[in-house]
């Protein structure tokens, strides 16, 4: 029995169940998104899906929005007519074919709910709704850094910054971040949120950072971080990165010569360069050990860095920098020891030191004191490098050789550490006389330059026998003079003498003048051979119209009687026979006068025959 009663209760339970799904499958059926987001200004779009037994169609349609609690109804549909109602949203709606519901130009007072009403006659009648949700994607945050300092001995939580997002809808978050982290409320970090809504409906967020501050937090990096939801999906807008000015005593302190790359030299410019950790920098103050005292320089210095221009041997010595933090009056100090090295003293001298004369030696010694090792170098006065070591020994001395020269002395150690000391080796003597223009070859009647030079020191003086117009040059030992004459017949038999004098005593010489004989050969040569030129010229003449005449006598080209021959053949026997005279008695001295005249150089013998040959 109890079998049976199961039995029959499963049973009605599974018609019932049938009969209702076979009524659910008999009604109409709506499906509509429970939320659709748009942005302020856009245009939204709400769907409607209905399902309606055997395709059948529906009777009608309505739209409505929720105000509070009551339906306003915007549309209403039949397969005749479609009836929009006077509301708020006339002329902002619109339907689509599928009998979709869209909005234009949503503003934050669109966000509502909206509902679709599907009624189909016997299928009843179905209805579903959409909450439409207008949202504004917020502006990017501003992050705004404290303009003044904090410092770190304070005990409680400063100002870090603020951050600002505007123009949003709904409200979005903001995150504090340092470093990269998020940072989290605690007794060292306070954090503040203000939101205001604008006349427009779109929020405004501000937030501000206070914390207390670590010496390491002059490095800290602060940026902030708007967050908001779309579409089921979070989104974030982070700001810039800032940091902060911390404040914190100094706990060491640095000083060092600059440059520090180089030893310093006498005659450099160094700066002593003090450092502390602290911020703000602390005061500094500069002193030198002078024996038992220091001496105060910080009237030279400035920002910490104490100038030292053209530093000396004296400059040499220990320094120190002191700080004062005038938050705790804490005092800091740090010592440096400044060496300028230098080269000092510097000596030549010259054995023997009384007057020299050429062929005579010298020797020249080189001292100098530094610190450093040193390297000595010899150069003459035009700069070339003459010998090594701190002696130049100079032997077989004369007047070319007197000359300025300098010891140079190198710090190899201390780059461009050098100085130099000059001495001048002054070989002193009678005049020679180093060039000199004799024998020279003149005419009659020229106007010539005579030259002469000498050396000697001290410096000579020069002068002419002859009168005439002189250039007188000098340089260093060296003397030279030109003089412009005209060349007479005493000149000629006398010549002229130049004549170079000093203390040490006086030389002369003399200079000869020459007929230049020479000059006048090549002129008559040069007219001989154009004479001899022209009569060849012209014999080659008649040679050629000669045999012109005989080729065409041949040839028959000329008729003529025997007296015509006679008288023609007779100059032709003459013509050859003038032809071989000149051939045997002139063709050695024709063939001598165009060699002359072609400028080839003969013997004075030949000129001599030639001179004579013209004459006889």
């Amino acid at each position: 029995m109890a079998r049976g009663q199961r039995a029959a209760i499963l049973a009605l339970g599974w018609g019932c169940c049938l009969l209702l799904c076979c009524a659910a499958a008999s009604e109409v059926e709506v499906s509509m998104p429970a939320l659709v987001e748009v942005e302020r200004g856009g245009t939204a779009r709400i769907e409607c899906n209905f399902h309606i037994p055997g395709n059948g169609s529906y009777a009608f349609i309505n739209w409505f929005y929720m105000d509070r609690t009551n339906r306003v109804r915007l549309y209403h549909i039949t397969s005749r007519e479609t009836l929009e109602e006077d509301t708020s949203y006339k002329g902002r709606l619109s339907l689509g074919e599928d009998k979709a519901l869209s909005i234009s130009g949503v503003t934050l007072q669109d966000s509502k709910t909206f509902v679709c009403q599907v009624g189909a006659g016997s299928y009843g009648v179905d209805e579903k709704h959409t909450e439409l949700r207008v949202y504004k994607i917020p502006e990017a945050p501003e992050i705004t850094a404290s303009s003044g300092g904090i410092s770190v001995q304070n005990s409680d939580t400063s100002e870090i910054a603020q951050c600002v997002s505007r123009n949003s809808f709904p409200p979005p978050n903001i995150t504090w971040h340092k470093n990269g982290e998020q940072l989290e409320e605690s007794p060292e970090v306070k954090l503040t949120f203000t939101r205001t809504r604008e006349a427009s409906g779109l929020y405004t967020v501000t937030s501000s950072l206070f914390a207390r501050v670590r010496r390491q937090d002059r490095h800290s990096r602060y940026h902030c971080a708007v967050h908001y939801r779309l579409r089921g999906r979070a989104h974030t807008l982070e700001s810039r990165r800032v940091n902060v000015t911390v404040f914190y005593p100094a706990e060491h302190v640095k000083l060092q010569v600059m440059p520090s790359s180089t030893l310093v030299k006498e005659g450099d410019d160094v700066q002593l360069v003090c450092e502390a950790d602290g911020n703000p920098a602390p005061v500094f103050s500069f002193y030198k050990r002078e024996l038992e005292d220091w001496q105060d320089l910080s009237t030279l210095a400035e920002s910490g860095v104490l100038n030292l221009h053209g530093v000396n041997k004296s400059s040499s010595g220990l320094y120190r920098c002191q700080t004062l933090d005038l938050d705790d009056l804490r005092q800091l100090e740090e010592d440096v020891e400044l060496v300028v090295n230098y080269i000092e003293g510097v000596q030549v001298n010259m054995e023997p030191s009384s007057t020299l004369h050429e062929g005579d030696s010298v020797r020249l010694s080189c001292d100098a004191y530094s610190p450093v090792d040193l390297d000595y170098h010899w150069r003459d006065e035009k700069g070339k490098k003459v010998a090594e070591g701190n002696q130049l020994f100079l032997s077989n001395l004369t007047f070319e050789t007197s000359s300025n020269f300098s010891c140079k002395v190198v710090a190899p150690s201390v780059p461009g550490l050098e100085r130099s000391k000059q001495v001048a080796v002054a070989v002193q003597g009678k005049p020679r006389i180093v060039a000199i223009s004799s024998p020279l070859y003149v005419q009659q009647d020229q106007v010539v330059n005579l030259t002469c030079k000498a050396i000697a020191y001290p410096k000579p003086s020069l002068r002419w026998s002859v009168n005439g117009t002189a250039h007188e040059y000098s340089d260093n030992q060296h003397i030279a003079s030109n003089l412009t004459v005209r060349v007479s017949h005493d000149l000629l038999r006398a010549g002229a003498r130049c004549k170079v004098s000093n203390a040490f005593g006086v030389t002369e010489q003399h200079i000869q003048l020459l007929v230049d004989s020479a000059r006048k050969d090549q002129t008559t040569a040069e007219s001989k051979g154009v004479i001899i030129v022209a009569i060849i010229v012209c014999i080659l003449v008649l040679a050629v119209l000669g045999s012109v005449i005989y080729f065409l006598h041949k040839k028959g080209k000329i008729s003529c009687g025997r007296a015509g021959k006679q008288d023609i053949t007779k100059p032709e026997a003459r013509k050859d026979k003038t032809l071989v005279d000149v051939k045997s008695d002139k063709l050695s001295e024709e063939a001598g006068l165009l060699q002359g005249a072609n400028g080839e150089k003969r013997p004075a013998a030949d000129q001599s025959e030639k001179y004579i040959d013209l004459r006889n």
